[in-house]
This record gives structure tokens, C-alpha cells and sequence, in this order.
């Protein structure tokens, strides 16, 4: 009896010891770096982008998502300006409603799939990466949020995507999961993002997947998120902070941003007083005043991003800032220059990619006019980029 207890206690405690080594290695895998080298060089394609918005989604046209929209709105003549004012990439947003069908997502239409190979190839004859950015309408990301046959669907469709852009140059061609993603829960989100990564590589084994937090591709989210088992992957986070500032004037989002008009940056009590007087609610104006309170500055900034570089660099991981901008409707111009030259200066001091919100829409870098297209060179010049003139395009996209 003594010795079947032994041996009892022996098998117990060989059990224990190899449940530890199994938590053990686990939690190794969990915190130690991932070898990005390759996701690392091809995060040289993605260092000054631009977002190419209303185009593939976005449309708010009645006509929609149709053949005329799609042949009009960018031509081979905004591409060219882009690549002459010095980007190197187009984040190109694209609206999977249109070409999703139900309980056969994995067969995409060929009509539509060929609408966007012409826009692809128009990005990339002119010697630009392309960011193909799935981009749908909230409620599509909120079926996912809750619905795990739905994510199975997305996941086929994402596979069939991937597998007919495989071909691509993939030193050129990248596959963003989700555009900012309204998973509120977190842990679930990560489970979604690994099903989904994980379809994209079966369909292009070789290409660079570009992944992010939940809650609308937050940085805050970004440090929540462990790295993907997959290596070649660059992460992604969205600035737009603070919003109060970068988008006054905007009718979506928090209903007081359309009160708010010509906010100062760097962020003063003055310029925040003046303009929360403009704002009928208490509640709203006191966060317009904590604005001109918070001492939003490049030091401000910079000190946000770079707590996303530190989680980059703590993984090992490349990492790109895919949107950031403000929107110009009520915004001073010197303002909006202002902090869009302190966002990129702090993302190119950390060794981030970035692609800036939008080519032609309300964050624009242009300004479309009797169908040309009109860059704006204080843009430009906090860019770092190239001043240019106007040139011919397509037609002109309503403000």
C-alpha cells in the first residue's frame, strides 16, 4: 500500500513538473521577442503614405459603388501627383459590403475584383506600394464583434482575397486585417485577428500582413496586444489625438466637435475659452477646456507615441501609424500644419512608418477644383514632402 502510494505521488508530482515546464514554455513564448526581419525590410516601402479614402469605401455617392464612381474618382493623374509629392505608398480603403456575399464570401464577384485590380495596378506602375485596407461600415465590424459564424465568413473571404493578389510583388503588396476594429472586448478581438491572419497566409503565403488593436485601432489598444505567432506582420495604430482638436467641425463621431471652430495649437486656455463660449452644453464645453488645460504640444505628442514605439521595441515588431490627420473644415491652417508636422517628426523619430489622412477628402492633401487636383504645400512642407503644383485630374470630389 505504501508503495502504490509512492508511486502514486511519484506519477503525481512527474505530472506537475511537466505541467510546469509546459506553463513554463508558454509564458517564454509569451514575452519573448518575435523575429520580425523580414515584416522589418519590407516596413521600407511604408514610410510616408498616403490615404486614398472615398474610393473604394466611404462612397456616400447615391449612385454607389459603381463602375462610373470607381473610373472617375482617382485617375492615373492623382497617382502620379502622389508619387510626385513624394510619397511611397497608398493606403487604399476598401469597403467589403459591395462584393461580400452572404454564405459564399469566399466567391468574390469578378466584376468588382476587377474594378480594384485596375486601381492596384495603377498604384503600382507608378513605383508605389499598396496598402490593400479592408475598411467596411460599422456594422459589419459589429457583426463580427458577435457573431463567430460571421467571422468564419470573413475569414473565407479574406483567404480568396489574399490568394488572387498572391501573385503581387509582395516586397510591394500588403494585406491590412480590419480598419479599425469596434471589438469592444479585447481577448476577443485577439482571437478574431489570429483567425483572420491566419486565413490571409494560407491564400499568400509570402506577403506582409498589417494587424492592430481593438477599439478602432487605438495606440493605447496597440499595447494590450501580444504579437501574432505569425512573424512577418507589421502592427498598426491610428493618432488623432486629441480629438477635441483634430476634428473640429466633424458631424460623426461626438455631436459638439460641429460647435467647435479656428482651436489653437499648441493648446492654450485662451483659444480653448473662446471657443467653448460657441458650445451650448456645459458638459462639452468643459472638455473643450481641458484641452486648452493639457498642454498638447509636440512634447505632448511625442511622449504618446512614443510609449507605442517602447511595446514595438519591447516585441521586436515593425510598426506603422496608417491614419493621422485633422480635419480642415473649421480648423486654422497654421494649427492643422502645426500638429501634423509634430505627429510625423515623432513617428519618424521612433522609426515609424506612417500614412496620413486623406488624399482628396476632409483631411485632404489636396484640394480637388474644376476637376484638378490642388495640393496644399503648408501640408507638404510639415510632411516634409515636396511642394508641387496643381495638376489635371479627375472629377472634382465634393468638400
Amino acid at each position: 500500500m505504501r508503495k502504490f502510494r509512492m508511486v502514486k505521488n511519484a506519477r503525481h508530482a512527474f505530472l506537475l513538473l511537466g505541467t510546469s515546464l509546459l506553463l513554463a514554455t508558454s509564458l517564454r513564448a509569451q514575452v519573448s521577442p518575435v523575429n520580425s526581419n523580414l515584416a522589418q525590410h519590407r516596413l521600407s516601402h511604408l514610410q510616408h503614405g498616403i490615404n486614398a479614402s472615398e474610393w473604394f469605401a466611404q462612397v456616400y455617392d447615391p449612385k454607389g459603388y459603381v463602375k462610373e464612381h470607381f473610373d472617375s474618382w482617382n485617375t492615373v493623374r492623382d497617382i502620379a501627383l502622389i508619387k510626385s509629392m513624394g510619397f511611397d505608398h497608398v493606403r487604399l480603403s476598401v469597403n467589403t459590403q459591395p462584393m461580400f456575399r452572404n454564405g459564399h464570401a469566399d466567391e468574390i464577384p469578378a466584376d468588382y475584383l476587377g474594378y480594384l485590380d485596375t486601381a492596384v495596378k495603377m498604384i503600382l506602375d507608378q513605383g508605389l506600394a499598396v496598402v490593400i485596407d479592408i475598411h467596411p461600415e460599422s456594422d459589419f465590424k459589429t457583426k463580427l464583434a458577435n457573431d463567430d459564424d460571421f467571422v468564419e465568413q470573413f475569414a473565407d473571404y479574406w483567404r480568396s482575397l489574399a490568394h488572387h493578389y498572391s501573385a503581387l510583388d509582395p516586397e510591394r503588396v500588403f494585406f491590412e486585417i480590419l480598419n479599425e476594429p469596434e471589438t469592444r472586448d479585447r481577448y476577443r478581438w485577439s482571437g478574431i485577428q489570429a483567425k483572420l491572419a491566419a486565413a490571409i497566409r494560407e491564400g499568400a503565403p509570402q506577403h506582409t500582413i498589417i494587424a492592430a488593436g481593438a477599439r478602432y485601432s487605438n495606440d493605447d489598444e496597440l499595447l494590450f496586444l501580444n504579437p501574432l505567432p505569425d512573424r512577418n506582420v507589421i502592427y498598426n495604430f491610428h493618432f488623432y489625438d486629441p480629438h477635441v482638436f483634430t476634428h473640429q467641425g466633424a458631424t460623426w463621431g461626438v455631436n459638439y466637435w460641429h460647435w467647435e471652430k479656428g482651436l489653437e495649437y499648441p493648446s492654450n486656455f485662451e483659444s480653448a475659452e473662446k471657443t467653448a463660449a460657441e458650445v451650448p452644453d456645459a458638459v462639452n464645453r468643459l472638455y473643450i477646456l481641458r484641452y486648452g488645460m493639457e498642454h498638447w504640444d509636440a512634447a505632448r505628442i511625442d511622449m504618446e507615441i512614443g510609449q507605442v514605439a517602447q511595446w514595438a521595441k519591447r516585441w521586436n515588431v515593425p510598426l506603422v501609424c496608417n491614419e493621422f490627420g485633422v480635419y480642415r473644415k473649421n480648423a486654422d491652417p497654421q494649427a492643422r500644419a502645426a500638429w501634423i508636422h509634430d505627429v510625423r517628426t515623432s513617428l519618424e523619430r521612433h522609426g515609424i512608418g506612417w500614412a496620413m489622412w486623406d488624399y482628396s477628402g476632409g483631411f485632404g492633401v489636396v484640394t480637388k477644383m474644376n476637376g484638378k487636383a490642388v495640393p496644399d504645400n503648408v501640408i507638404l512642407k510639415a510632411l516634409a514632402l515636396n511642394s508641387t503644383t496643381t495638376q489635371g485630374s479627375a472629377t472634382a470630389a465634393p468638400q
